[in-house]
């Protein structure tokens, strides 16, 4: 089907072509630049161009593919690096140079590359849409490949192959080939989702601890500019305990997602000891990037992330930022003179996003297995607004919500995780988990921790009014308690040893200090005088390090 460009404004080209279906990709101009039809109106379309469209002219031609923008699933996509349409960037730099061109089409599979195939299932079995018929090893992964449709297997026989050649066939003659392609904006099918039971260890313990995140689940962390969402992000990247991270730079500055990249790339996995990036997918659609595709780039993300899930692993999105995607759709919306809702975004800012997030969760899958997509998403609220749409949004399909503070962050506390503010949805079920599988102290360690910090804030206005000093000795303890919290526990250096804590860490550091507290109230109560208390406290410290120090001489 083919027509011609009879109208351009912005990232939307108007085509006179007729019988094209909404979401169709479309290809324009003569260099054959990427779209997809998001309006019909009698014999004419609007496609939403995906690149640049500088240089394209009324009269150029158009041509519908029949198909909606779609991604390749299949062996190779792990340790990869894409943009918003899937794009294979690090092989199209080797291609075409370090300056993206428009209209150039790469596969994002090398279908070059010799594959080892181990069937599960001999000739004459009957299968269905997403039984496994066997497995290649990708890097440390067993990559599962399953039927795409019902059928009875004719030949499957084991050996290496390429991805352009089919492993098997059926009894009809038809290929069973390893790759699919999938609409971007349809969800993977199913046998049922199952409800979150499993806490994700982030390896933070504001998050673990206060406001603990499942497996399967969503949360957000909206915050103001300088607050540290990309930092958390990056750090949530390196240590979560999950099988494969996919993480989305939507509309981050380069600079920030090369410096990712490099990091990345030097460090190891702290639960299985391979290669960060080995177990990482990154699409990238920078600042300097067509707009446009910021919109495709989460869903070019969480398509890829389902693929993995339906072969049983814990799969982690996490997209930075979800306010450059939602500006990007307000872009959209714009020129095509939509009606706006509130400033500016379009009224279906909020299902849209609803109908992202819903995509996440634990499931068990086609082929038997079992597996999760948990998602957590940024927030760039501009001027710190926690009102505005896209956080508002967002609150209502969230499952955790963690308030970056810019007090706290400007005070050099990371992570800057308002401990008041924020809220987890799945706390009450993990604590159960915690408690069995990690310390049964560790539900109760969380409401004393709470509560200490609670007073403190209390008794903060009345010592801006009398002076620390003018407080009872007991008030000042539970002060110094608090305050240890804080800084000893809540707060972790991202560039340190400490930036991975995990769980039993995380309860023995907070045992200590709640323990501290009861033994320094009974010595009060006994009569001792609150400095005698904590300098017996300082004396435990500096033995404590010291005795670290002289176990790290002896193990040199």
């Amino acid at each position: 089907m083919t027509g011609q460009i009879i109208g351009i404004a912005g990232a939307t080209v108007t085509v006179d072509m007729a019988g094209l279906k909404l979401y169709e990709r479309v290809q324009v101009g003569h260099a054959g630049f990427t779209g997809e039809v998001v309006r019909l109106d009698r014999e004419r379309a609007v496609v939403q161009v995906y690149e640049d469209t500088r240089g394209l002219g009324v009269g150029e031609p158009a041509r519908g593919l029949g198909m909606p923008l779609t991604v390749q699933l299949g062996p190779g996509l792990l340790a990869g690096m894409y943009d918003g349409l899937q794009r294979p960037l690090e092989r199209w730099r080797a291609a075409q140079g370090p300056f993206i061109k428009g209209g150039i089409e790469l596969s994002p599979l090398d279908f070059a590359r010799r594959w080892r195939f181990f069937p599960l299932l001999r000739e004459g079995a009957e299968v269905v849409a997403g039984t496994v018929l066997g497995h290649v090893e990708e890097g440390p992964f067993r990559h599962l490949i399953s039927a795409a449709a019902a059928g009875k297997i004719g030949r499957l026989p084991e050996g290496e192959f390429t991805l352009a050649e089919p492993l098997g066939t059926f009894a009809d003659g038809g290929e069973i080939l390893a790759v699919q392609q999938w609409p971007v904006r349809r969800p993977r099918p199913y046998r049922k989702k199952l409800p979150a039971s499993q806490p994700l260890i982030t390896g933070q313990r504001a998050i673990d601890f206060l406001f603990p995140l499942a497996r399967g689940g969503t949360a957000i962390f909206p915050g103001g500019f300088g607050t540290g969402k990309t930092i958390l992000e990056q750090a949530i990247a390196k240590f979560a305990d999950v099988d494969l991270v996919v993480y989305v730079g939507c509309g981050e500055r380069g600079n920030e997602m090369a410096e990712l990249l490099e990091e990345f790339r030097t460090l190891t996995d702290p639960w299985r000891g391979a290669g960060l990036m080995v177990r990482t997918m990154v699409v990238v659609n920078t600042s300097n990037m067509p707009v446009a595709a910021r919109e495709a780039s989460i869903y070019t993300a969480v398509t890829m992330a389902e693929y993995y899930r339906d072969m049983g692993f814990h799969v982690l999105l996490l997209a930075d930022s979800l306010s450059r995607w939602a500006e990007a759709l307000r872009e959209i919306s714009s020129s095509l003179e939509e009606m706006p809702g509130e400033e500016g975004y379009p009224t279906y800012l909020a299902s849209r996003l609803a109908g992202f997030m819903e995509r996440a969760g634990v499931v068990e899958t086609l082929g038997g297995q079992t597996g999760s997509l948990s998602m957590i998403l940024s927030v760039s609220p501009p001027g710190g607004d926690f009102t505005e749409p896209v956080t508002q949004a967002c609150l209502r399909t969230a499952g955790a919500f963690f308030m970056l503070d810019t007090s706290l962050a400007h005070s050099r506390h990371f992570p800057a995780i308002n401990w008041f503010q924020s809220y987890s949805l799945y706390e009450k079920e993990l604590t159960g988990h915690f408690n069995e599988k990690v310390d049964p102290r560790w539900g109760e360690l969380c409401r004393r921790c709470r509560e200490v910090l609670q007073k403190e804030e209390a008794l903060r206005e009345v010592a801006e009014i009398v002076g620390v000093e003018g407080l009872q000795d007991a008030d000042r303890l539970l002060m110094k308690v608090a305050e240890r919290i804080r800084e000893d526990f809540l707060a972790q250096n991202a560039y340190t040893e400490d930036a991975f804590s995990p769980p039993d860490k995380t309860v023995a550091l907070i045992a200590g200090i709640l323990d501290f507290y009861d033994q320094a109230v009974a010595r009060l109560k006994t009569g001792a005088l609150l400095d005698e208390v904590l300098k017996g406290e300082t004396k435990a410290n500096n033995k404590d390090g010291q005795d670290r120090q002289d176990e790290g001489k002896a193990e040199t």
